[in-house]
């Protein structure tokens, strides 16, 4: 049965595979010590134009996010985010469980607002009784969100104008980073550097078995950040599996390429379902569609495609999500639409 529930079903990309076969039994330092982190960390930093990152691997998204937002962060401060951004609904409050407080706003297609951000922020400043309160300390953003939606390059510099005016940190998760920049315009890598002060390179649901790339791209990373890593079981003993994994996706752009083919994959069920009347429930530009499905049209896909219930609108009708990854193939958005097709019409 085809799927289409998420962007880290498959294991990954053949030539990480092989990469891993003839790096087996080449004796290496663990922790990232070893020369493929510090070849992959080269790559990122040319990748970055940012000659003095810093760069770290760590195993998956949650620990990512729990690690950077606990470095970051005073133990007064908390993370200023969407109310539908990772860290606030899908993370089982592990920021939370690291002492700060997700502090929650309003969002518009899954993004932040400066402007709303500013408000916020001058709010808070004001109140008399702003010591007996958690201070934000860090704007938390998704790049693409989780409704795959992308910042503009004015949205991202209007809200790092904010956070430079309120002396907060800007922190880019990068869960699907490739397929952001894949659909974007106007930013490339080396804006996601400039613009933040922490940002990752996902690597689990772009390509890698597993893995993330935190990058402090003026050489900024928290004192004892390694450490911090270790304390919240983000670091692996064989670093090397990771730096294998980023040295291999940043050869010869093939993060960028992969994540290209996979936005390719998702426009073509966004012109599926534009022939066949179905409503986007947002317009996303990435890797994720959101097509608006009756009870009907749910229940004719039932054991013929996997795909992800997101959410029930007040008319009975749900939003799903269809998310192709760095491994759908062209037959399969063919098939989906075969049987989107025998299903509807």
């Amino acid at each position: 049965m085809l799927s289409f529930t998420c962007d880290y079903t498959e294991g990954a990309h053949p030539l990480i595979l092989k990469r891993l076969i003839d790096t087996n039994m080449i004796q290496a330092p663990g922790y990232g010590e070893d020369e493929f982190c510090r070849s992959a960390k080269d790559k990122i930093r040319r990748a970055c134009a940012a000659p003095d990152a810093d760069i770290f691997f760590l195993v998956g998204g949650t620990q990512t996010n729990a690690t950077v937002i606990d470095a970051v962060l005073a133990r007064y401060e908390g993370a200023v985010a969407a109310h539908t951004g990772h860290i606030a609904v899908h993370e089982a409050g592990a920021v939370e469980a690291g002492g700060h407080k997700v502090l929650g706003l309003p969002g518009e297609a899954g993004k932040l607002r400066a402007e709303d951000i500013e408000s916020y922020l001058r709010t808070f400043h004001a109140d008399p009784s702003k010591d007996h309160m958690v201070f934000p300390g860090m704007v938390y953003i998704s790049f693409p969100t989780e409704y795959g939606t992308i910042y503009s390059r004015d949205e991202l510099l209007s809200i790092r104008r904010v956070c430079d005016e309120f002396g907060l940190k800007l922190f880019i998760d990068g869960a699907r980073l490739g397929y952001g920049l894949a659909a974007s315009p106007d930013l490339g890598l080396e804006d996601i550097a400039a613009l933040s002060d922490v940002f990752y390179i996902g690597g689990t649901k772009v390509g890698a078995l597993c893995g993330e790339a935190v990058v402090f791209p003026r050489g900024n990373a928290p004192g004892h950040f390694f450490t911090t890593v270790k304390q919240h079981g983000a670091l692996l003993a064989k670093g090397r599996l990771l730096g294998i994994q980023f040295d291999t996706l940043f050869t010869d752009s093939l993060y960028f390429e992969i994540s290209r083919g996979a936005v390719a994959r998702a426009m073509e069920i966004k012109s599926l379902c534009a022939s066949l009347g179905i409503p986007m429930y947002i317009d996303s530009p990435t890797n994720q569609q959101f097509p608006v499905l009756d009870a009907s049209q749910v229940n004719a896909l039932q054991g013929k495609v996997d795909f992800e219930i997101w959410e029930t609108l007040p008319d009975g009708r749900f939003v799903t999500r269809f998310a192709t990854s760095w491994a759908t193939a062209p037959e399969a958005t063919e098939e989906l639409g075969r049987i989107f097709r025998s299903s509807f019409l």
